[in-house]
């Protein structure tokens, strides 16, 4: 029976100080097994037959917590140089030497798992490792203290704990992110006890008064290559003589991958007959007795659509290729087969004039291995028979239309395969939304007809998503029935830093004012903020208010911006994000924020309404508040600073919208005012167009009620009404 010995380490603190290397190694973990096993200066027999079995097995799996660097310091300790005091201690302090730390902080559950594969469970002393882990105390530094566990769990158990970790994946290849770790290997064991013996032994006289010193062995470990993840290889398409790139239309996505694949196939198979089936099974996806393998053992081929910029094609120039370690090929022999491919059309056997070149720059693949919370396809995801939509022949499109209840029914089914799609590719996450449509989230994107392909893809099965979750989720990510060939590749989307969009689902009453909504939005957040602090006093970072509980001073005291944007969203920035400072906030209040937004799903707002909100994702290259513009009007009234009396109450707006613009490093504007109206407690307000001699970037606050719902502006676009 294949089984797996899984050791977990637990370390008391969120710290690990030791250095040199991340994670743990497994060398490490096995010196402190024997730490925690020896008595005296030998090891009980239980602790040698279950150390010297570990010793002989193949190089474990590591999962390792997430981890930011802490604060570093200086520690000043003797130097092992006593000998030169001439025996007097008291100048101990003359021959300290520096030693810097710098403690990783883990994040979440400091918890580190060895997974080594146990060929023959039978033979393996079980009882003896369970027990030599619970000796374990300490992992890294003395000050990390720890204690640890071993089981034997079948793969599957050993699955569900991997998919449990909320950290790093380390496998004993060579993968994108790679680093040597030493390993126990035969012969282990006994190194150490020598170097033990030796190291009460290093000191002995000579018969001419002076004592000898000699350096104990070094210990006996062999050094593995581990990686975070499959190996990654990437390529462009260029021209046969390789000066230039080469544009492959985004909607033929399948019949590129096609090509290369079995492009790919055939030169290994000529060169390797004896791996035919291997090649079969991991490279095209199928054996020879027609069952698909698993799928995490496929060379997986990601097609990388030009994104990041607000004017990219989409086109594809790139290749991303995944090799997982149990793909039975080396990386070495894939990246042979796909360098210098020429993609062949099987039908009529013409070879395309583009290249399979290696890419020194990747850039365009991390666009797509960014964490994100918001997800949107680029090219459609193709979902189960379930999901597919209704046909409508061309010829009859006004007998056979669709209504309403029809079309929602579709795509509630299209939501539930999409959550099978999400299990199948792996992701535990449930999305908080999942929006579908046959019309591309990009404005450059194309719609989900334009993939299909027959009848293994028709157009009535493919579907655009967007997906939302409650918190970041890696890439690359592709979806559905065809995420091997280049369909459902999905892009992350790039939030505005520090801003937060709640989307009004329902209850919003008509005529609701949007500084009563933002104000109730503000009490909501507090409230939820100084629940999660306990006792201690709320930072003027929510509240804008300063010890003595003055009134709000952006200047001084940098805080939260509430906005709504009615009858659609509501809005929150910080400070840095709203132009209010140029500081960046502290992470504490950060992560403070995002558990308060988090927790708002109903929200009353006493006349307005008993509001349904939803997260969204804001989008900072789609959302028209943070694009540029020369020409920017009112969303809310913009309330003045300061009253002067100068002229006429269109006079006092402009003056004071000037004297805030100058504030805020603006260019001056021409102001055009609208409605103007004064209410006592209030002040004076009025709607506003302004127009900058230079575009400026959203977004746009301002005025006395920033931070309260008051002063948000939107880019108007094209030329003025005359």
């Amino acid at each position: 029976m294949n089984a797996h010995l899984l050791l977990t380490v637990r370390l008391h603190d969120g710290r690990f100080h030791g250095v040199h290397e991340w994670p743990p190694s497994p060398a490490r973990v096995f010196q402190a097994l024997v730490a925690g096993c020896a008595r005296g200066s030998s090891l009980p027999d239980s602790a040698l037959r279950a150390l010297g079995h570990l010793e002989l097995l193949d190089p474990p799996l590591i999962a390792a917590p997430r981890f930011t660097l802490g604060q570093e310091y200086d520690s000043f300790v003797p130097n092992n140089d006593a000998d030169a005091l001439g025996g007097d201690l008291s100048k101990l302090p003359e021959i300290r030497t520096r030693k810097t730390i710098r403690p990783r902080l883990l994040e979440r559950d400091p918890t580190f798992l060895y997974a080594w594969n146990l060929p023959d469970v039978a033979a393996a002393p079980v009882d003896e490792l369970v027990q030599a882990s619970h000796q374990l105390f300490q992992l890294g530094r003395g000050v990390d203290l720890a204690w640890a566990h071993a089981e034997v769990v079948s793969p599957e158990q050993l699955a569900t704990r991997i998919e449990g970790c909320t950290g790093e994946l380390f496998r004993p290849c060579a993968g994108e992110i790679s680093t040597t770790l030493g390993c126990p290997a035969r012969g282990s064991l006994q190194s150490l006890v020598l170097r033990f013996q030796a190291t009460l032994t290093r000191l002995a006289p000579s018969g001419a008064g002076t004592t000898w010193f000699a350096q104990p062995p070094k210990p006996h470990f062999t050094q593995v290559v581990y990686g975070a993840g499959p190996a990654r290889l990437l390529y462009e398409l260029r021209t046969p003589n390789g000066e230039d790139l080469q544009v492959w239309p985004l909607w033929k996505v399948a019949a590129l991958v096609e090509r290369l694949r079995d492009g790919a196939a055939a030169k290994l198979s000529a060169a390797l007959p004896a791996l035919g089936e291997v090649v079969e099974r991991s490279v095209v996806g199928r054996k020879g007795d027609g069952v698909t393998p698993a799928q995490d053992d496929r060379v997986r081929l990601w097609p990388l659509p030009s994104i990041g910029h607000a004017h990219a094609d989409q086109g594809i120039r790139r290749i991303a290729i995944t090799v997982p370690t149990g793909a039975g090929l080396s990386v070495g022999d894939v990246h042979w087969a796909f360098s210098a491919l020429e993609p062949c059309d099987p039908a009529s056997g013409e070879v395309d004039p583009i290249v399979l070149t290696p890419a020194a720059e990747r850039s365009m693949l991390d666009h797509y291995l960014e964490p994100s919370r918001c997800w949107r396809s680029v090219t459609p995801l193709a979902l189960p028979e379930l999901a597919k939509r209704r046909r409508i022949e061309p010829a009859r499109k006004r007998e056979e239309s669709k209504g309403a209840t029809e079309r929602a029914a579709e795509e509630q089914r299209a939501r539930l395969a999409v959550m099978n799609a999400l299990r199948h590719a792996g992701v535990l996450e449930r999305p908080m939304r999942i929006d579908v449509q046959r019309e591309p989230f990009d404005r450059k994107g194309t719609r989900a007809e334009r993939f299909a392909s027959g009848p293994r893809f028709p157009k009535e099965r493919l579907w655009h998503v967007r997906l939302r979750f409650g918190t970041a989720i890696e890439g690359p990510l592709a979806l559905g029935d065809g995420r091997f060939l280049g369909l459902g590749i999905m892009a992350p989307v790039p939030e505005a830093p520090g801003a937060y969009s709640l989307w009004i689902e329902r209850g919003l009453e008509s005529n609701a004012d949007p500084v009563g909504v933002a104000r109730a939005l503000r009490r909501a957040v507090m409230a939820r903020v100084q629940a999660a602090m306990g006792r201690e006093e709320l930072p003027s970072f929510f509240s804008g208010h300063g010890d003595d509980g003055a009134a709000p001073q952006a200047t001084e005291h940098p805080h939260v911006v509430f906005q709504s944007e009615l009858p659609h969203r509501l809005l929150v920035f910080t400070p840095e994000t709203a132009a209010t400072t140029s500081r960046r906030s502290p992470r504490r209040f950060r992560e403070l924020l995002d558990a308060a937004l988090a927790q708002v799903r109903e929200l009353r707002a006493g006349r307005a309404g008993l509001l349904e909100l939803s997260a969204r994702a804001i989008d900072a290259e789609e959302d028209p508040l943070f694009s540029q513009a020369t020409r920017w009007e009112s969303v809310t009234p913009y309330t003045v600073n300061r009253h002067r009396k100068v002229g006429s109450p269109s006079d006092a707006l402009t003056l004071d919208v000037l004297a805030e613009c100058a504030r805020l490093g603006l260019p001056k504007p021409t102001v055009a005012v609208g409605t103007v109206s004064a209410r006592s407690g209030n002040g004076l307000t009025g709607e506003l167009t302004l127009e900058f001699p230079r575009a400026v970037c959203g977004p746009l606050i301002m005025g006395r009620t920033r931070h309260l719902g008051g002063g948000l502006f939107r880019p108007v676009h094209g030329r003025p009404q005359p």
